[in-house]
């Protein structure tokens, strides 16, 4: 009889523990972030990772990339979130902004832009979400208007994450008003010192400061700035929106809270055993799909059914810290800082009701509306 192994291999095993290694050396230097890998900012963590290898590890060789599996990059991105290790500015370039530069950019973007991602020196950040604009990218109002050697912009984003501190934003607009809504999106990249561009900081409740206004008023950048199929970059969005949403970084983002929890919890009390073993199931359960994803044996769209089950046991993961802690987690500080944070896992990057009706919609082919 055939028996399933979920144990890694040596090798995997040994990357793991240098991982480990090398994500609580850069807590120790630079800080832990238990509210989201989000809020984890250096730019000499990024160089660090890139001085690993571990920035680009599963892209083509071509592209200055190492072709190591999908597994292996999980491993990485999981040993540095639960450590809470400050990875957010490489993070967007290596799990987006590289992979569709390689997918759908020329040859001039991806010599340009590629190596600046891979040696961590370069943090970019993603113009997507608009007032009003909620979780329907179709509904984008920014324009870009082709001059003919220029793209001049207009428009506001919002919820850009670290939009104050990256070189690049990789920018999803409109390019075309005419035709049904997913048609006429386009994306093209804009250097944020570009004339015209404001950018306001919006101080969240956890008083942290990634989060950004952006403004373009008549912003020009050249023609060749565009990535992909003008106006038909609806498709190449929600490719990037599937590698958003299938990571391991949504599983475990509020680890290190976790891991504090346990150091406080009473290990006497059976519903206490109980709830740990509820959550340490979820935690394996939700890798399995993570690692389903990223060997591409997962059915298509199902990043959307791998965020609503991870980020809902992230809220489980909360839930749990808060009654372990009792009154300690009404005090003001890093960790209660990081559970006033954990509503917002449901949230970015597509609420779990959104995530629901993709499910519903695109997988199991339900009608948008019940037949009466």
């Amino acid at each position: 009889m055939r028996v399933l192994n979920f144990a890694l291999n040596p090798e995997l095993e040994e990357l793991r523990s240098r991982a480990a290694k090398v994500a609580a050396d850069g807590v120790e230097k630079f800080g832990r972030f238990t509210d989201s890998w989000m809020n984890g900012y250096s730019s000499e963590f990024s160089e660090i990772m890139a001085s690993e290898g571990w920035i680009g590890m599963s892209w083509p060789k071509e592209h200055g990339g190492q072709e190591r599996s999908a597994i292996e990059r999980v491993i990485v991105g999981e040993e540095m979130i639960s450590a809470g290790a400050p990875i957010a500015g490489m993070w967007f370039a290596d799990r987006q902004m590289g992979p569709s530069l390689i997918s759908h950019g020329t040859l001039e973007q991806q010599e340009k832009y590629l190596p600046g991602i891979l040696s961590g020196k370069a943090t970019w950040c993603i113009g997507m979400s608009e007032p009003d604009s909620g979780s329907d990218l179709a509904s984008l109002k920014t324009f870009a208007e082709n001059d003919g050697d220029q793209w001049v912009i207009n428009g506001q984003k919002i919820w850009t994450s670290f939009g104050a501190q990256a070189d690049y934003m990789y920018l999803i607009c409109r390019t075309i008003n005419e035709g049904p809504p997913h048609k006429g999106i386009s994306e093209i990249i804009i250097p944020m010192g570009t004339p015209g561009i404001e950018i306001k900081p919006i101080t969240d409740m956890t008083t942290n400061k990634h989060f950004c206004e952006v403004y373009f008023n008549d912003v020009e950048v050249p023609v060749e700035n565009l990535v992909g199929i003008e106006g038909d970059a609806f498709r190449q969005t929600m490719r990037q929106l599937e590698h958003e949403r299938g990571g391991i970084d949504r599983l475990v983002s509020n680890r290190p809270l976790y891991d504090i929890a346990l150091q406080h919890a009473d290990f006497t009390k059976a519903n206490i055993r109980q709830e740990i073993a509820k959550l340490e199931s979820g935690y394996r359960l939700g890798r399995l799909l993570v690692y389903q994803e990223a060997l591409g044996q997962a059915l298509p769209g199902f990043s959307a059914a791998i965020k609503v089950y991870c980020t809902e046991h992230e809220q489980r993961v909360s839930d749990f810290v808060f009654k372990v802690l009792g009154p300690e987690a009404t005090l003001w500080n890093d960790d209660t800082k990081g559970l006033i944070y954990s509503p917002g896992y449901t949230i970015m990057g597509g609420t779990s009701n959104i995530m629901r009706n993709i499910i519903g919609e695109r997988m199991l082919g339900l009608p948008r509306e019940p037949k009466i």
